[in-house]
């Protein structure tokens, strides 16, 4: 194991260990706080967020205008950017999570052995997480607020992209937590862009219990092929609409013109739309229409080019493709066996979508599609801790251990078993 102080490596090491420590040492303070002591904290959080809304502006215009010089897409500035309304909603994410029933302390199962012990478990923060995150910096609050409510103290390492505008949130949500009374050190953001910083993160497992990284492929990879310390994998978004051939075909035009255009750039947004053969002549043609005057750029496969003739063609590798951004790849299958099979071979395991009236066909997608979320008549865009009631989310965690999908603040808590005796000693 590599060894995280000043003799292992660069500078930076020895500053991420002291980091971790401090982390540590919050984390243990943290535990034992009251859900008052919490909810008093994050309710303050977001006043503050409000209050200081023009320093977060000034910060996110330096983010703004050194994305627009990089050349970053449309969508990834959409999705750095914070306006008076992102900033608000913010707030109000933190006051969701004030809101929320607390899972820490929580007992269930408690049993009486023979020998007259009782035996059950009890619900515990899981210490320190370490988040590794690019773009948006509307995660810097919410990762934050999660895991503050869950008694967890959290370590955020920030794209370069967002450095500013995550140093500026993090110090107000810093300053307002540490005045309601949460230990100094709960809420850390790595200040540096150096990439130094995230190995040495990812060596760290004296001090940080899990790591959740959520960004693209690449930063997925890394991460998952350089810690030392259990990942939960916020991988990337590959998401279907499956149009079936019992299909509303109103309603199928407007989950995919929502599910592709209300959001590109982000995870949760369509990137495939399958078409069951019997109904593509009527659906493909209003719907492309409809996602054409959204500037959607849709490559498809031979037969929906011979319906809708000004289609890029799709290669094989748009079935795989990620896009962020206003691209749609469609294909028309056969069957509803081979709109699954499309899923399992080309999906993320992320999110997918079925528009069908037939009610035995839409239960056979819940059972047979293995997706972290998946859906019957509704946009892909749904799948978001907020929209599922958990307040906000740390992540989109697309593996099966252990948590899946949305993870609120129960997946940021684990179970330990719990015993009380009066005497009984074993024979």
């Amino acid at each position: 194991m590599v060894k995280t102080n000043s003799s292992a490596g660069p500078p930076v090491f020895a500053e991420m260990e002291a980091m971790g420590e401090r982390a540590r040492a919050a984390s243990r303070k943290l535990a034992n706080l009251s859900s008052t002591v919490k909810n008093v904290a994050l309710n303050k959080m977001a006043d503050h967020l409000e209050a200081r809304f023009d320093e977060i502006a000034t910060a996110n215009k330096l983010d703004m205008d050194m994305g627009a010089a990089a050349g970053l897409s449309t969508a990834m500035l959409d999705r750095l950017r914070l306006d008076q309304k992102r900033v608000k909603a913010m707030a109000e994410g933190l006051r969701e999570v004030a809101a929320l029933p607390d899972p820490v302390g929580e007992v269930a199962g408690m049993k009486r052995r023979p020998n007259g012990m009782w035996v059950g478990r009890m619900r515990v923060p899981l210490g320190v997480v370490g988040i590794i995150y690019e773009s948006r910096p509307n995660v810097t609050a919410d990762t934050a607020a999660l895991c503050l409510k869950s008694g967890n103290a959290v370590i955020l390492r920030g794209g370069s992209e967002a450095i500013h505008s995550n140093r500026a949130i993090a110090s107000i949500l810093d300053d307002a937590s540490a005045s309601a009374g949460i230990p100094r050190n709960t809420i850390q953001l790595v200040p540096t862009t150096d990439r130094e910083a995230v190995k040495a993160l990812l060596k760290m497992d004296r001090h940080i219990d899990v790591i959740i990284p959520r960004g693209g492929n690449e930063l997925i990879r890394f991460v998952v092929e350089n810690s030392t310390i259990p990942v939960i994998k916020h991988d990337k978004g590959v998401c279907h609409v499956y149009v079936d051939k019992a299909a509303d075909v109103a309603m199928a035009e407007k989950i995919i013109f929502n599910s592709k255009v209300q959001r590109p750039g982000v995870c949760n947004a369509t990137e495939t739309l399958l078409v069951h053969k019997d109904i593509a002549e009527r659906f493909l043609p209003r719907a492309a229409v409809a996602l054409r005057e959204a500037k959607v750029e849709l490559r498809g496969c031979e037969r929906s080019r011979h319906i809708v003739r000004d289609m890029k063609p799709a290669t094989e590798l748009d079935w795989y493709e990620e896009y962020l951004d206003l691209i749609l790849a469609v294909k028309i299958v056969g069957s509803f066996e081979e709109a699954v099979d499309h899923i399992a071979k080309y999906g993320s395991s992320h999110t997918e979508s079925i528009v069908t009236n037939d009610y035995h066909t839409a239960q056979e997608f819940l059972k047979v599609v293995d997706s972290a979320a998946v859906m019957v008549n509704a946009s892909t865009r749904f799948s978001d801790g907020g929209q599922f009631g958990l307040g906000a989310e740390v992540g989109i965690s697309t593996q099966k251990l252990h948590a899946r999908g949305p993870m609120g603040l129960e997946e940021l808590t684990c179970l330990k078993f719990i015993v009380y005796g009066d005497g009984q000693v074993r024979e």
